[in-house]
């Protein structure tokens, strides 16, 4: 009897680092469903190329910072692949201001994506997860080093998540759930396309990450042998934060 594929859910999957994650995992072997907030036609783009690896692919609209749109394409997700084996929380916005210059209208927004959706998300996401899942936050190097001036608020989220994911980590032990928490620095995505060059000489090994790296990463703690790892927050930034 062939063994069922494992299904991944991908908040923030339409591109960049969430994109390469999906891909990664579909590679791997499993169904993939994925959110995006506006890039239909790059979602459904994505969806193809994940199907193309003999996998089925599922492209829902969600905002992050809107928890019944979230909460509608976990419900969609799970209605369409019977359950969610891996949630990886990519979803993320950056904004950077000084503090008198940031507004209280990007403030909120920041906090809804960045923490408030990661929570309502995997909250929305366990009742369909079996023992044995695997939950994957995309946070930041800038929780252990926020060396760039205006990073505040960015900073305080991803510190957030760091810190959400440890208490999750023991909330979940018992269902045999693992959580962990991914901290990259800068990466060659076009959220950071006005950084790079900026930013790779504060790098020891002199050059920003590739999204293949951290779906690398991504792709060992939603397997097998990442089991006995949970509550962790793991570090890949060439350096950066040493």
């Amino acid at each position: 009897m062939n063994t069922p594929k494992k299904t991944a859910l991908v908040i923030g999957g339409s591109r960049g680092i969430g994109a390469a994650i999906a891909l990664r995992l579909a590679r791997d072997g499993a169904n993939v469903a994925l959110t995006y907030a506006s890039a239909a036609a790059k979602a459904e783009q994505l969806a193809g190329a994940i199907e193309e690896h003999g996998v089925q692919a599922l492209a829902l609209k969600a905002d992050s910072a809107n928890a019944a749109e979230l909460q509608a394409a976990v419900e969609q997700a799970a209605a369409r692949f019977g359950r969610i084996d891996i949630v990886v929380l990519n979803a993320g916005i950056l904004h950077i201001a000084d503090i008198a210059e940031f507004g209280i209208e990007t403030l909120d927004r920041m906090l809804d994506v960045n923490v408030r959706g990661v929570y309502l998300a995997i909250k929305a996401a366990l009742p369909h997860m079996p023992p044995g899942g695997r939950v994957i936050t995309i946070g930041s190097n800038t929780a252990v080093r926020s060396g760039h001036p205006g990073s505040s608020v960015y900073a305080m989220t991803k510190g957030a998540v760091a810190v959400m994911v440890k208490g999750l980590a023991v909330d979940l032990a018992p269902r045999g759930i693992t959580i962990n928490n991914i901290q990259p620095g800068p990466i060659e995505t076009d959220m950071t396309a006005d950084m790079i060059e900026l930013v790779k000489d504060w790098i020891p090994l002199k050059r920003v990450g590739q999204p293949s790296e951290i779906a690398g990463l991504a792709a060992y703690l939603a397997g097998p042998e990442s089991g006995y790892m949970t509550g962790a927050s793991l570090t890949i930034d060439g350096g950066m934060s040493l």
